[in-house]
């Protein structure tokens, strides 16, 4: 991002970061944000949400830091929606969509959202089962090293589109979203 920060970006005047905690809210009272702790903006652009903000240090060694530390922060729960802040157009209805998937795809350990063509993307849902291999997360991966061996018990549900995987990284990704997205 050239010294930006993307989660700060404004879409609708206020910051991504808290447009998708305020969607995440909306499906569940109970939502828990991994946070970098050298970034205190992202910190105030939560400020008065009623979010659990988990300060996870581990976070400045990659994506597997900020999941190992704030699924280690969860409560007991059957499952839990790892939700990443830079895919702005899910929505509320697509959490909702997972969440669904998991009463009528019990046998599934992973129920995720994917593409049209079933690229699978974000959301994702894990059973609870797998919250110990999360512990166990090191560098940038993401958490693939838990989902690819998990590939024939994941549940897609497809979007109409490519909005499960379509992030937006550089200045190029969000000036092309926003001419897309705004009339």
């Amino acid at each position: 991002m050239r010294g930006r920060d993307k989660l700060l970006e404004e879409i609708g005047g206020e910051p991504l970061l808290r447009l998708m905690a305020r969607r995440a809210l909306t499906v569940s009272d109970s939502v828990y944000v991994a946070l970098r702790p050298d970034r205190p903006d992202r910190l105030q652009a939560l400020s008065g949400l009623p979010v659990e903000m988990v300060l996870a240090h581990a976070s400045l060694e990659g994506l597997s830091g900020s999941l190992r530390e704030g699924v280690a922060a969860l409560p007991d729960c059957p499952a839990f929606m790892v939700l990443l802040a830079d895919i702005p157009a899910v929505g509320a209805t697509d959490m909702n969509a997972v969440l669904s998937a998991r009463d009528a795809h019990p046998e599934a350990r992973i129920w995720r959202g994917a593409t049209k063509d079933g690229k699978p993307g974000h959301p994702i849902l894990f059973h609870s089962c797998l919250r110990p291999l999360f512990r166990r997360l090191r560098g940038d991966s993401g958490g693939e090293e838990i989902v690819k061996p998990l590939k024939d018990r994941t549940h897609l549900v497809r979007f109409e589109d490519d909005r499960a995987r379509r992030d937006l990284d550089t200045p190029e990704d969000w000036v092309a979203w926003r001419r897309a997205t705004q009339p």
